[in-house]
């Protein structure tokens, strides 16, 4: 697990951009004053989108966010899924990425091996969806909801990446996940003579 992005403390500033989401921001932050530990649900689409996926596979394009890319914008994990803040517009341009990437498909009739092979259905959302927020506490937010931070908004105006950014992320993350061999598959027909003790 990379340190750079084990960062679960929500700012003032960051959780005053999360509220800024929902229809009543003020009442928002007045809950979140009174019982930090509250999550809350948020509107997707104006301020963020989310791009949801298993935890596992979530783990490894953060990962390659940081380790080889950009950073990424806020995270959190519920459920035994990874949901990366994504900047507006993302949720309806991504899955088109994804196709175009030919995601698992080769065109034909037959499958066969796509660039984008061994990357999980992401769930994408935006206008009209909503997501849970972990409460700016870190300590005890997970404890209750299940969902905690893994990368929490500090500013009011945090970077968030679009839909290219997380498309390299998961393709990056697939292609880190499957091993590479140098050499041929086995015949598995073939005799094997041991030569070992020729003279």
């Amino acid at each position: 697990m990379s340190s750079a992005w084990n960062a679960s403390h929500v700012t003032p500033d960051g959780a005053a951009w999360l509220a800024s989401a929902g229809t009543y921001p003020r009442s928002t932050l007045a809950l979140w004053e009174e019982r930090p530990d509250a999550p809350v649900v948020l509107p997707c689409g104006s301020v963020f989108d989310v791009v949801s996926a298993p935890s596992m596979f979530g783990r490894r394009m953060l990962d390659r966010l940081w380790d080889d890319g950009p950073g990424s914008g806020p995270v959190t994990q519920f459920r035994g899924r990874m949901l990366l803040f994504a900047a507006p517009g993302t949720a309806q341009r991504l899955p088109a990425l994804l196709e175009w990437e030919e995601w698992g498909k080769n065109g034909g009739d037959t499958p066969e091996p796509g660039r984008t092979d061994g990357v999980p259905p992401l769930l994408c959302h935006g206008t009209g969806d909503a997501v849970t927020v972990p409460a700016p506490a870190d300590d005890a937010s997970a404890g209750r909801s299940g969902a905690r931070w893994l990368v929490a908004p500090d500013t009011r105006q945090p970077w968030l990446p679009g839909p290219e950014v997380l498309l390299w992320a998961a393709v990056r993350a697939a292609r880190s996940a499957v091993r590479i061999s140098i050499f041929p598959p086995a015949d598995q027909g073939a005799k094997v003579y041991d030569v070992s003790r020729r003279r």
